[in-house]
Order: structure tokens, then C-alpha cells, then sequence
């Protein structure tokens, strides 16, 4: 049952295609074994523009097409670092183009992320993760990604030293980075290649998040759309209530904010937490909103919810006392707004943010934690 379950968050998050299977659309078509690289001129997240000329000295070049959001691309990176680093004595230059349109990116999408495909997110992701490759953006456009046809994150093409291709597909055959391939299909075809061999497999299949062409943009507005017609309810709780709710007696990972609608900096921050929510909901993950307002407030609290599409499980303290709350969410806490908990299954208080959160370092902090994780 576990297995079906991540198959089918697979399905919903990445729209994973695996070449071969699903054709890709004729202005999309993947460049034939023997075809010569297509030229290209695009900025990178090192400040530099990149060109084929850039690497005109390298015996054999690798183009691999990844991105930041895709759990399977991510799944990937320490191994292309690692082949940049192997190869880089041998006359082998390593690149990295990121295809995707940033916004036909969903948000339920991103359950594996901390961050989307924009240039400036790759820009953090390359910092990160200390890419030793040039990492190329092509979002705006998609000239090259259409001129080299990848289908999915990760796909390489590797090229001759007269610019040929000799091999497109996958880097190998698991993705799991805790475990290891059967078959290792890139350095399989570097090595012929290096040797003066013919690449024995030049095709294989490729298995990642589809590529988010600029046309998929309208699906991002009927996600919006549908984001719109969810229902969105307030209920009242008590001390005891609250009291449960930190001990987090289930199997997810609970984002607890607490706010109120004379709160600033909380009306400032909170489609911050919608944003968070839409992105990892669909994992095991949930967030809690709690409402510090007066109970005869709550038609306004209501109403502040429904034009945030506050689609989660939002509460109003029943109780004028605001102590009573204050010491049944955390006894740490001195009382200001806003406040917000990140609690394991078990209680385990793994985040505590007095004053507005750091929507990126939350995120972060999210899909790190044990019970979500950026891989399959």
C-alpha cells in the first residue's frame, strides 16, 4: 500500500513521463542520435552567459536538462556533481539547463521543494547544494529546451567533440540516491566515449517530472480557480483542544499559526502559510490556523479566512482569557503575535517563530524534516 500511495503522489505532483511511452508533442521532439548540438546563449546563476563556444576546448560535453522543483531531478544532484568532478580531468565540461516556464509551475507541484524554477531560486538552489557546473536558465523562452527536446528532469545528452550526439537518457537506472544502480548509462557512454568505442546503449528511457512548457500556464489559473471553490470554515476550541492539538497525535508533520485580524504583521504573512499549504498538503503534512480574536469576533476572522481561500483547518479560541491559549500552545511563548509552531507526530516542537516566519527558511525547514523529505 505504501508503495501505491508515493506512485500515486508521483503522479500528482510531478506528471512524471517516461520517454518512450509518452510522446512528446511534435514541436517538442527530442534530437536524434548523430544530430548536431544546437547552439544557445543563455545567463546562468554564476552571473556569466554560456554558449556552445563557452566550451569549445572540451573533448565531450554533457547537457544535462534538471531543475530545482522535481523531486526526481533533486533526487540526482550530488550525483551529477559527483560526475562533473570525476570527468572534469578528462576532457568532459558538464552543464546544466533548467527548461521549465516558472509559472506553469503549480504549487501542488512543489510538495518535494523548498523553492519553484525562477532564475533567482536557482540561483539559491546553485549556492546550496555548491553546483561545480554552470547552471543555464532557459524558463523565459524555451528556445533550447524545444531545440533539444528533454522530456523529463533529468535527461542528458552528451555530445562528441564535434558537437554530435552520441547518447540521450537517463544518468542511470535508480533514483533513490540511498541506493545503488544496476546499470550506470552516462558514465557508461563517457567511458566508450574517452576510449575511442562506439556507445554500446545510446538511448534509454527517462524517468522524472514532465518539462512545464509555457502552454501549461492556464492550468496554473484553473488551479487557482479550483483553490477558490474550496470551502472554508471556523470552528471554536478550548484549552484542551489547543492542549491536543500540539501534541499532534497523528502521522503528520502540523503547522500551527496562530494570528488574529488586528494583528499587522499577521494579515501581512498569512497567504505566506497559504502558499506553504497548497504546496505540501498533499503530503504528510497539515496546517493548523488558530485565531487569538475575541469569539464575538469571529464573522470577522470568518470573513479575513475566506478572502485568504484559507482552505485548512482554521479555529477561534473560545475564550476570552488569552493566558489560557497562551499556555496551552506553548509555555515558552510570552504572548505577541504572531506565533507559529512546527510540530513532529509526538509533539516534538522541531520550530518556534515569535514575530512574522521566513517563508523560504520555513520551507526549507518543512521538506527537510523526516516526515516529508525531497525524495520518493
Amino acid at each position: 500500500m505504501k508503495r501505491l500511495w508515493l506512485f500515486t503522489m508521483f503522479l500528482l505532483f510531478c506528471i512524471p513521463v517516461i520517454y518512450g511511452y509518452t510522446k512528446p508533442e511534435e514541436d517538442h521532439k527530442t534530437l536524434a542520435i548523430g544530430e548536431k548540438a544546437p547552439d544557445f546563449n543563455l545567463p546562468a546563476t554564476d552571473g556569466k552567459m554560456y554558449s556552445l563556444a563557452s566550451f569549445k576546448d572540451a573533448g565531450i560535453l554533457v547537457i544535462i536538462f534538471t531543475c530545482n522543483h522535481c523531486p526526481t531531478a533533486q533526487a540526482y544532484e550530488d550525483r551529477i556533481i559527483k560526475l562533473t568532478s570525476d570527468y572534469k580531468a578528462k576532457n568532459v565540461s558538464v552543464i546544466a539547463i533548467m527548461p521549465n516556464d516558472p509559472k506553469s509551475v503549480q504549487l501542488s507541484e512543489l510538495g518535494y521543494t523548498d523553492m519553484g524554477d525562477t532564475f533567482e531560486e536557482m540561483k539559491i538552489r546553485a549556492k546550496d547544494k555548491k553546483f561545480n557546473f554552470p547552471y543555464l536558465f532557459d524558463g523565459d523562452h524555451e528556445t533550447v529546451a524545444k531545440a533539444y527536446g528533454p522530456v523529463a528532469t533529468p535527461h542528458v545528452f552528451i555530445f562528441d567533440k564535434e558537437r554530435k550526439l552520441r547518447y540521450q537518457g537517463r544518468i542511470d537506472d535508480v533514483e533513490k540516491p540511498t541506493k545503488t544502480p544496476n546499470t550506470y548509462d552516462t558514465r557508461n557512454a563517457l567511458d566508450a566515449l574517452i576510449a575511442g568505442k562506439p556507445v554500446q546503449v545510446e538511448t534509454t528511457k527517462v524517468f522524472g517530472c514532465s518539462i512545464k512548457w509555457a502552454e501549461k500556464e492556464d492550468l496554473n489559473k484553473k488551479a487557482d480557480e479550483e483553490w477558490a471553490k474550496e470551502p472554508v470554515t471556523l470552528d471554536t476550541i478550548d484549552a484542551e483542544g489547543l492542549k491536543e492539538l500540539v501534541k499532534n497525535n497523528t502521522d503528520k508533520l502540523r503547522l500551527i499559526n496562530i494570528w488574529a485580524t488586528w494583528c499587522g504583521p499577521c494579515i501581512i504573512e498569512y497567504p505566506d502559510f497559504i502558499v506553504i499549504n497548497r504546496m505540501y498538503r498533499g503530503r504528510d503534512f497539515e496546517f493548523i490556523s488558530i485565531s487569538a480574536d475575541e469569539p464575538e469576533k469571529r464573522e470577522k476572522a470568518l470573513k479575513f479566512l475566506k478572502q485568504k481561500n484559507s482552505a485548512a483547518k482554521n479555529y477561534i479560541f473560545n475564550d476570552d482569557n488569552k493566558y489560557k491559549l497562551i499556555d496551552a500552545i506553548d509555555p515558552k511563548w510570552q504572548g505577541a503575535l504572531p506565533y507559529t509552531l512546527l510540530v513532529e507526530p509526538g509533539g516534538r516542537i522541531v520550530y518556534s517563530k515569535l514575530g512574522a516566519i521566513k517563508p523560504a527558511e520555513l520551507k526549507k525547514i518543512i521538506v527537510e524534516n523526516k516526515y516529508i523529505g525531497r525524495y520518493y
